[in-house]
């Protein structure tokens, strides 16, 4: 028992001293966590300098674009080829996909050998060489008679432009076919099948192994958003944001970088990490001084690595006595394999030894030891160095998604990783180890980056159709030149039908005067009491004017919903109470003032303190109002309050408020448009062209009421199925069609039911409707501008639509950003295409060759909407080229603009009472 013991204790001593013995001799080789860490840091500034437009040249990591730019979900379909050249072997493979409830995948594959003089002989006989297997694959599967897509997995660094194109950089591992740097592999191999008559297969992508690792995993696994390789050559692929790509046009969604990490180092940055073994390597090496950090890691030369190491420690004797065999003296008799063998848990010293003597070497205990335990040191680095690059990919995702802690999936895959024994748990425990803020899952890609490109063609497949559907959908919202002068010059008609005694009746737009006969010319003064109504709030302001001054004090009280769409006399005497609170909180109870009160709805006019109403808009429906005057019911609900005398001077359209407004500041000005909730437009008309009114005599302004133009149809040519829907639920169904496509109440509903529609087609939200996108004014109009604000990431997009309850992809988040640049882009145009109408009658009645004029604007569309206000003054400069007009904000809105027209009305009533 003691001499047990003895041996046990003697062979453990042994061990722990050829150990260290062996530590002392490749101390360099040895990385502390802070080395790691500062490799990481490397890495990173590297990476960052690949995806630099200006940096990309000098960068040693390339950071290639792969034009990848959605992984998998779940719902592509079909039959694709998929070829693998990049390693020893090449591969054919047929990929069937289904999605029948579940995620199916079944795969036919067949292996080709890739002869060296192949692989580093000329070009084309290399791609004459891949087509003919496809075709001996296609002939023995039965598939000449099928046309198939194609993805091509080429596990060599390409510039690409597009998906299915890509130019060789440089090769790498043991090729070297002449003629086909900087050549489009794609259409290399494209000209190469056309040689065979019977071949019919479209290629749709070219996709790195890496690239292929990451897409086979994310099928499996939606986390994963990283690829990475660790076999005969090394390389990660990961998803970045497109914001961040100097290198490809565009900010939107994310797209799949090829880092090409094996370059790393190539340009010196690793040279206090490279050891005199790293430098003989390389020397000996296909390409000296490049894919430097490869060549620290992966399994071409690994075995190399290993065996370098062995011949210096045999020389110097520290191991085999001094003893060198022929065959340790010769180049690639060390392999990866042999190294994983030897580093075997419980095999691994039988297998050192057995090696060893097949080296032609006769090793000692101490020697096997020894010789495992350099295996485990050159393995050990690899893992490391490979662990500190994908802990800087991991730390930007994180930091891209802006997350205190990331989740995501890595996919893995190549011979080193799969086969060495005790790889992946270093590899894992060292990124864990570097980054704790990340909870990282490794995924092993059963099926190899051959899948991998099958499904990226899948994906491209699915991605191309899905698109063709979303772009037919959106193509119904883009108007032609044709079409807005088709709206231009039929709102011009129906701007003349409203002005005329016969037509008037049958118009859509109303064109109804308002009895202001002048603009503010500087001399009016006093207070006035202006009331605000049009909107789910109301304003009572006190305006006091004096010397082109205006002081405005004002109070904002709520419009209940149940007291907007109940009876008339709740409504009025809601209003007088907001008044009475207005006058006490101002302390100016009893008060006689004279008031303009803004009324944003149709009404008839007889006079400018009269107006009858025509029909509510904007989600009002209190009873008994239309048709009624609402200045007397104004005056009633006073009279019933009896606690205040107040003259109401002026009952004023918000949008004659705005111009108002506008007109005090700038005499030019003579047209008001609001783009807010509704929609709708004012303008100072001759009194010659004005049938409804007697006297030709000066101008009057002209409330056009053009929301309700296109209730008889004559834009039903561009009214789609969405604008249909929301009219049909809407308060007022067949009324305001103008406006229900062009105002801030109705734009949000659009795009909801555009959602819904996409949804149910399968080509957003997974398909997946989720209970508060049914639920109708869920979208509001406020969340078009947030959403297209050009200072948005998409991942502030995809935060508000959770809040709306919708789970989005990076994908789907774009999706909903174009529909909503669709549908305001839509309402800009039509806007405009309206106020070319208005302008171009105005430059005409004066006889104008060239007209130039002021818009008052006033809304929260215009206003707050990012691109809105920009699309429409682009539109009304083109289809209205000979006038030049100057859009102006009204900052103080359409209560200080009734307060003007009241001052302005005391005006002229004055000569009159004089006289």
């Amino acid at each position: 028992m003691f001499a047990v013991h003895l041996v046990a204790f003697h062979f453990s001593k042994l061990k722990e001293d050829q150990i260290k013995k062996v530590d002392r001799f490749l101390y360099d080789m040895r990385l502390s966590d802070d080395t790691l860490i500062d490799i990481m840091s490397r890495f990173q500034a590297e990476m960052e300098k690949g995806l630099g437009k200006d940096t990309n040249p000098t960068a040693s990591v390339k950071m290639l674009p792969t034009f990848v730019r959605a992984i998998p979900d779940g719902s592509e379909n079909g039959e694709f080829l998929s070829l693998d050249l990049g390693g020893s072997k090449f591969r054919v493979l047929k990929v069937q996909v289904s999605h029948e409830g579940k995620q199916n995948v079944q795969m036919e594959s067949q292996f080709y050998p890739m002869p060296n003089e192949i692989a580093r002989g000329n070009g084309t006989e290399l791609f004459d060489y891949v087509a003919d297997c496809l075709a001996d694959f296609m002939k023995t599967k039965n598939l000449t008679h099928k046309k198939l897509p194609l993805g091509f997995t080429f596990s060599f660094p390409c510039r690409q432009n597009k998906l299915e194109e890509g130019f060789l950089l440089s090769w790498t591992k043991k090729f070297k076919a002449r003629g086909v740097q900087d050549t489009d592999v794609v259409s290399r191999l494209d000209t190469a099948m056309k040689r065979h008559k019977d071949l019919d297969v479209d290629i749709l992508a070219l996709v790195n192994d890496t690239v292929g690792t990451m897409m086979t995993c994310a099928y499996d696994d939606p986390n994963c958003e990283v690829g990475v390789i660790i076999g005969t050559g090394t390389n990660a692929a990961y998803m970045e944001d497109m914001s961040n790509i100097d290198l490809v046009e565009g900010d939107e969604g994310r797209m799949c970088i090829n880092t090409e990490w094996g370059a790393f180092g190539d340009d010196g940055a690793l040279e206090d990490i490279r050891t005199e073994f790293d430098r003989e390597l390389d020397l000996g090496s296909l390409n000296p001084g490049k894919q430097l950090f490869e060549k620290m890691i992966s399994g071409l030369y690994m075995g190399e690595l290993v065996r370098l190491i062995l011949l210096k420690m045999a020389k110097v004797c520290l191991l085999f006595g001094g003893a060198r065999s022929s065959a340790l003296h010769t180049k690639g008799k060390i392999e990866t394999q042999h190294v994983a063998a030897m580093e075997m848990s419980k095999e691994g010293l039988a297998n050192t030894r057995e090696i060893l003597v097949d080296l032609g070497l006769d090793p000692s205990e101490s020697d096997c030891i020894a010789v495992q335990h350099v295996c485990t040191i050159v393995s050990f680095r690899s893992a490391n160095l490979c662990a500190a690059a994908l802990a800087a990919i991991l730390t930007r995702l994180r930091e891209n998604k802006k997350l205190a802690r990331l989740r995501t999936t890595v996919g893995m895959d190549g011979t080193l990783y799969k086969t060495h024994p005790q790889y992946p748990k270093r590899l894992h425990k060292v990124v864990r180890r570097l980054v704790p803020n990340c909870d990282v899952r490794f995924l092993l890609s059963e099926s190899g980056s051959t899948k991998g490109a099958a499904m990226v063609t899948a994906v491209a497949s699915r991605v191309q159709a899905q698109r063709k559907q979303i772009d037919k959908v959106l193509a119904l919202f883009q108007l032609t030149r044709e079409q807005l002068l088709g709206v231009r010059d039929k709102m011009r008609t129906e701007l003349e039908y409203g002005l005329k005694k016969k037509t008037h009746a049958l118009a859509t737009v109303k064109m109804l005067p308002t009895y202001v006969y002048g603009m503010p010319d500087g001399t009016e003064k006093g207070k006035f009491l202006a009331l605000d109504l049009g909107g789910t709030n109301f304003r009572v302001l006190l305006v006091k004017i004096r010397r082109r001054s205006v002081r405005m004090y004002n109070k904002i009280f709520a419009i209940p919903l149940e007291i907007m769409q109940g009876t008339g006399e709740e409504l009025f005497d809601h209003i007088v109470q907001c008044i009475a609170d207005f006058l006490d909180y101002m302390g100016l109870k009893g008060a006689q003032l004279p008031l303009g009160f803004t009324f944003s709805f149709p009404c008839r006019q007889t006079c400018i303190d009269k107006g009858t109403l025509v029909g509510w808009t904007k989600g009002f429906k209190a009873t008994d109002c239309e048709g009624e005057d609402v200045v007397d019911m104004l005056r009633e609900a006073i009279k019933r309050r009896n606690e205040f005398d107040l003259d109401i001077v002026a009952i004023v359209n918000d949008t004659v408020g705005t111009m108002m407004t506008c007109g005090y500041e700038d005499p030019r000005c003579e047209i008001g448009l609001i783009a807010g909730t509704g929609s709708n437009v004012c303008y100072m008309e001759e009194m010659r062209n004005i049938e409804l009114v007697d006297g030709d005599e000066g101008r009057m302004c002209i409330n056009t009421e053009w929301g309700g133009f296109g209730d008889n149809g004559c834009i039903d040519d561009i009214r789609t199925q969405y604008d249909k829907e929301v009219d049909e639920g809407s308060l007022n169904a067949g009324k305001q069609r103008y406006e229900k496509m062009t105002s801030g109440m109705y734009l949000g509903e659009i795009v909801r039911r555009i959602l819904i529609d996409l949804t149910r087609q399968g080509l957003l939200f997974r398909g997946q409707i989720s209970e508060r996108l049914r639920t109708r004014g869920i979208f509001e109009t406020k969340f078009l501008s947030q959403i297209e604000s050009d200072r948005l990431a998409l991942l502030q997009v995809r935060r508000i639509l959770q809040q709306l309850g919708l789970d989005s992809t990076c994908e789907d988040s774009i999706v909903v950003k174009e529909v909503c640049g669709a549908v305001s882009r839509r309402a800009a145009q039509m806007c405009g295409a309206g106020m070319a109408a208005i302008v171009e009658k105005r430059r005409e009645d004066q006889g104008l060759q060239h007209f130039k004029v002021t818009v008052g604007v006033d809304g929260t569309l215009y206003k707050l909407h990012p691109h809105f206000s920009r699309i429409l003054q682009e539109t009304v400069k083109e289809l209205a080229p000979q006038c030049d007009v100057t859009f102006m904000l009204s900052e103080d809105g359409s209560g200080k603009g009734a307060a003007l027209i009241t001052a302005v009305a005391k005006r002229l009533q004055q000569p009159r009472k004089d006289n």
